[in-house]
């Protein structure tokens, strides 16, 4: 027959009471929040938002100082190779909606799709310096892909417009 009695309590023994149970679900949340933090702040500067000229300053996302991609139309007469000089960078401005950004990326874009009154995209970082803002590029993009293709039809269709009638100028 199986005893069913009561056994003494010892002293001393770990009694396994809530204290015990708590810890170790506080120190898991606090992991996870951390974790959440951290890929949170992650993904947030990985993004790179795609801006207009004319969103700068003006739209979430937009803001001088973050890393963007700028889109705009190369204006007629403003490319300016520096490159060769010390400390001189590639230079061109770009325009949309009749706002204007320069640009200036370390080297000049290669290939022969980079050209004058065509749509570019560049990333990089919209620069407050007292002589004015500019964009420091880290990469020119001359021809879209097509996610960004699907994803904006409409700045696609107007890019091609103002590069029309940018080359009806000259």
């Amino acid at each position: 027959m199986t005893d069913l009695s009561p056994r003494p309590v010892v002293d001393g023994a770990p009694s396994g009471g809530p204290q015990r149970r708590w810890i170790p679900i506080v120190v898991i949340g606090l992991v996870l929040i951390a974790g959440g933090v951290i890929i949170t702040q992650f993904l947030r500067s990985a993004v790179d938002y795609y801006c207009n000229v004319d969103e700068i300053g003006r739209k979430d996302g937009c803001e001088v100082g973050r890393t963007i991609r700028i889109q705009g139309v190369v204006d007629e007469g403003s490319l300016a190779d520096g490159t060769g000089q010390a400390g001189g960078d590639f230079q061109f401005v770009i325009t949309w909606n009749d706002v204007s950004m320069p640009i200036r990326v370390g080297s000049a874009p290669t290939g022969d799709l980079f050209q004058e009154c065509i749509p570019v995209v560049v990333s990089g970082k919209v620069i407050d310096d007292p002589a004015g803002q500019y964009f420091e590029g880290r990469e020119v993009i001359v021809k879209h892909d097509n996610q960004y293709d699907e994803a904006n039809p409409d700045r696609v269709a107007q890019g091609e417009e103002q590069s029309a009638a940018c080359s009806r100028k000259g």
